[in-house]
């Protein structure tokens, strides 16, 4: 009994740890914020008096909360800020662990961290790409309108000034601003991913300049096609809601099985987490739950991008 005792201690003090580390690091960058704020705005307040400062007492939290701000920011420099929301599972994991009374839920949501961080990431992307798509289809309608309106290209151009189409817009602005090639700053734009529609919006521009024809005309024409493909995607992604909200709910009929088995008196935990025959089938049931997930997010990327569209 002292020894399932000090065990138990034991994980309630890793799992104290690990919750703490991870409210550390995911307001550090608010602390570090609020700092810079502090610092930008130093002069602004009242003159110091003549009596020489006295030097305050060293904080060890905030000294803590610098120290967790400096590794914030090396970690983004060189890793892109990539890590967030997925260092939650490692308090969810130690919660598990300390009801379990096992180490095993800890080291497996450490474990499940990279593999949510790259979930998160591609939902992330791929919601920059609609972005970027989105913003592909008004630009051209609002070039034509502007073209129609009596202003030149390079002009209509610059007055749209879009807002969500990357970083290499920049380079589309800067050609129609100082006289240089539009259409080959806009073909670069479209390797933005999502705006792949810029390729279109370059090829009525060379012809508009080289033929003199309809720029507006052609504008409208590459607005109605990504338009028309955007409602395609979405139609298929209507579709495709049933079957992956019935997957994602077969996938969360396991946890619901062990609430239930808590709340009989049961104790699953104690079960998978140390019995041989319990963690067989934590082992057996994790890989085929694993197995289906990514055999239906397979399906749903496949069907996706047979009609051109993009899988989260």
């Amino acid at each position: 009994m002292t020894g399932a005792g000090a065990d138990r201690g034991a994980m309630a003090l890793s799992a104290a740890l690990l919750c703490a580390g991870a409210a550390v690091w995911l307001f550090a960058r608010r602390d570090r914020e609020l700092r810079r704020a502090r610092l930008l705005f130093a002069g602004g307040g009242p003159a110091a008096s003549a009596m020489p400062a006295v030097p305050a007492a060293p904080d060890p939290a905030r000294r803590l909360t610098e120290a967790a701000a400096g590794v914030r920011e090396r970690w983004r420099v060189r890793y892109g800020g990539r890590m967030g929301r997925e260092l939650l599972c490692l308090p969810a994991g130690g919660v598990v662990a300390l009801l379990g009374a096992s180490v095993l839920p800890l080291l497996l949501a450490a474990a499940a961290v990279p593999v949510v961080g790259r979930w998160l990431r591609r939902r992330e992307h791929s919601r920059d790409c609609e972005r970027h798509a989105a913003g592909v289809i008004e630009l051209c309608s609002a070039v034509a309108g502007e073209l129609r309106a009596g202003r030149q290209p390079g002009e209509a151009l610059l007055a749209v000034a879009p807002s969500d189409l990357g970083e290499r817009w920049g380079l589309v602005a800067a050609a129609a601003r100082f006289g240089g090639d539009v259409p080959d700053a806009l073909r670069r734009a479209a390797r933005t991913p999502g705006a792949e529609g810029l390729t279109g919006v370059a090829a009525c521009w060379q012809v508009a300049v080289d033929e003199g024809a309809g720029l507006a005309a052609g504008l409208d024409r590459v607005a109605a096609a990504l338009r028309a493909e955007r409602d395609q995607r979405d139609d298929l992604r209507a579709k495709l809601a049933g079957p992956r909200a019935t997957a994602m709910a077969l996938a969360g009929l396991p946890l619901v099985g062990l609430v239930l088995g808590s709340a009989l008196g049961a104790d699953p935990l104690y079960v998978l987490l140390h019995t041989p025959a319990g963690l067989g089938c934590l082992v057996l049931g994790g890989l085929l739950e694993w197995a289906g997930l990514f055999w239906t997010g397979r399906l749903v990327r496949s069907a996706l991008a047979s009609s051109g569209g993009r899988g989260r």
